[in-house]
């Protein structure tokens, strides 16, 4: 028999944008427990998963079908934050194109989490801007996440530096979805920039591996990142764009499509697996295991994250003085 709380008893906010990334987090809850009824007066569209992650009691809310984009996850956001009065920061969790470098060994399936750096708080929107003589000028600042979630990422990393990280624990518990285990995924190919994919091909069958990039084996299959995300309200397909505009940011980790419709409404933390490299060769097959690595990456985060500093931190509502964008 499920469990059903009051809505005051919900402190974390996790919002996603696609069913893939709803199944893997609902798949990532320790507890699931009975959705509590919603003000009758309360103009809400969202449809809520609630349940325990450790100490932590979660609500996650998933975007309409084929309403993704920054507005649609700001308007989620902000329906989560005023049916869920106690909520204190949000996770944005999901899926995005990584942005190989030599800086950046990023592969499939691994995860990127948005950090402070340089000019940007973690989160910066590369679509939204002014034409100038000198060119395409960005314009707007998006907030930095939460100082809990950002003590959070310190605790994160330095477990993961002396081997004591729990995302292999936490991922293992997808197993059970055949669809999101790694070996579902397939090949993990990386064309040159300038090789672009065979056009109506669905897959890289026909594509010519002699553009493939030479990259060295690693060390480890799944690897966390921590960086600067582009986010903007069209999807990266071009790889040659992708270098382009992560050059003039000063090197993004990823690509995704919601994350800046949230960070100045609903302070959080961004975390992306990675499904694709942003380029013309993009498919689905990867999505269901990024979505599961983000997932369990998510649940890491809440790990290492005392209740007690939850309890301290000012709710949304409070932090945003009632923003609703």
């Amino acid at each position: 028999m499920t469990r059903q709380l009051r809505r005051d008893d919900y402190t974390v906010g996790w919002v996603c944008a696609l069913s893939v990334e709803l199944a893997a987090a609902q798949e990532t809850l320790d507890e699931e427990h009975d959705t509590p009824p919603s003000d009758a007066h309360a103009h809400d569209t969202n449809i809520y998963t609630c349940g325990r992650i450790g100490e932590h009691n979660v609500v996650i809310a998933c975007l309409p079908e084929v309403h993704t984009g920054t507005n649609s996850a700001a308007a989620v956001a902000v329906q989560m934050k005023m049916s869920f009065p106690s909520t204190r920061f949000g996770l944005m969790v999901g899926i995005g194109g990584g942005v190989p470098s030599e800086e950046a060994d990023i592969r499939l399936g691994d995860v990127v989490i948005s950090k402070p750096h340089n000019v940007h708080g973690g989160v910066v929107q590369y679509d939204s801007g002014k034409a100038t003589p000198s060119g395409f000028e960005r314009t707007g600042l998006l907030n930095t996440p939460p100082i809990v979630l950002l003590n959070a990422v310190a605790n994160l990393r330095a477990k993961h530096m002396r081997g004591r990280g729990r995302l292999a624990e936490y991922l293992s518990k997808l197993d059970s979805l055949p669809d999101f285990t790694r070996e579902a995924a397939g090949p993990d190919a990386l064309f040159n920039a300038a090789y672009e994919h065979k056009k109506g091909a669905a897959t890289c069958k026909e594509c010519d591996l002699s553009y493939l990039a030479n990259r060295e084996p690693r060390r480890h299959e799944l690897v966390v990142h921590y960086g600067t995300i582009a986010s903007g309200n069209q999807v990266m397909r071009s790889a040659v764009e992708r270098d382009r505009v992560s050059a003039e940011l000063g090197g993004v980790l990823c690509f995704e499509v919601e994350a800046a419709g949230l960070m100045n409404s609903f302070p959080c933390l961004v975390i992306r697996g990675i499904c694709d490299y942003a380029d013309s060769h993009k498919n689905k097959q990867w999505q269901p295991y990024a979505a599961a690595t983000a997932a369990a990456c998510a649940k890491e985060v809440l790990s290492v994250i005392p209740p007690a500093e939850v309890a301290k931190t000012h709710t949304v509502e409070e932090a945003t003085g009632g923003r609703d964008v």
